[in-house]
């Protein structure tokens, strides 16, 4: 158990957390794709191509949130409706904001929701070190993870059509190589990437401010 402040992030936790899968009742000798949003960013196509990534990867599971708890039998049921085997959607309870971010690197690949986004999550997820796998659409809400993988210098884990984002995520549940050097790749993203460098994006943002302050000066539109 730890204190309040530690659980929402704001002090970092003075005690080691061990996160076990056993914990989320996860298998520890399977494959787990997993997804921290809320369910209503699932429509049907994109709960489709879960149900046939998990149907072309042997062993493998999907990890959901009860973000509302409501949604888990509707998932479920419609899962199996569209051919998934009872038993592949595993569900936890939404956890304090330290618990989530460190249970994320429990998964071993995050399936982005393409209607909309990850935002933070997919941030909290790549910072746990899990690769995500994203499909962009026209909105800037459809296109967020994208800008985040680019960033991390992993543009091969942006989809460009429903059948690549499959592909891209059945390699990463079958290719343990492969996950392996994706996985690093995120690892070393993390500090070496402008995408949490907060330094970066503190003074890009005065940049921006001042340009708009002189133009504003200036009389400029």
């Amino acid at each position: 158990q730890i204190n309040a402040k530690a659980a929402t992030g704001e002090e970092i936790p003075q005690e080691i957390m061990v996160t076990t899968r056993q914990q989320y009742m996860l298998p520890e000798d399977a494959v787990v794709f997993c997804n921290f949003n809320q369910l209503y960013k699932i429509d049907p196509s994109t709960l489709k191509m879960w149900v046939n990534i998990l149907n072309r990867v042997p062993n493998s599971v999907m990890w959901l949130l009860r973000f509302p708890q409501v949604g888990e039998t509707n998932i479920q049921i419609a899962a199996q409706q569209m051919g998934l085997k009872n038993g592949k959607i595993i569900f936890s309870n939404v956890a304090a904001k330290e618990e989530h971010v460190r249970r994320g690197q429990l998964a071993d690949v995050c399936l982005d929701t393409p209607l909309c986004n990850g935002h933070t999550t997919g941030m909290d997820v790549l910072w746990a070190g899990t690769p995500m796998v994203t499909l962009p659409a026209e909105t800037l809400a459809s296109r967020v993870a994208s800008s985040q993988l680019h960033t991390l210098g992993l543009g091969e884990l942006v989809a460009n059509t429903k059948e690549d984002y499959e592909n891209i995520a059945v390699r990463l549940g079958t290719d343990a190589e492969y996950r392996r050097v994706i996985r690093n790749k995120v690892w070393k993203g993390r500090v070496e990437s402008p995408l949490f460098n907060i330094r970066i994006y503190t003074r890009d943002l005065e940049d921006l401010y001042h340009k708009m302050w002189k133009k504003y000066q200036n009389g400029e539109k």
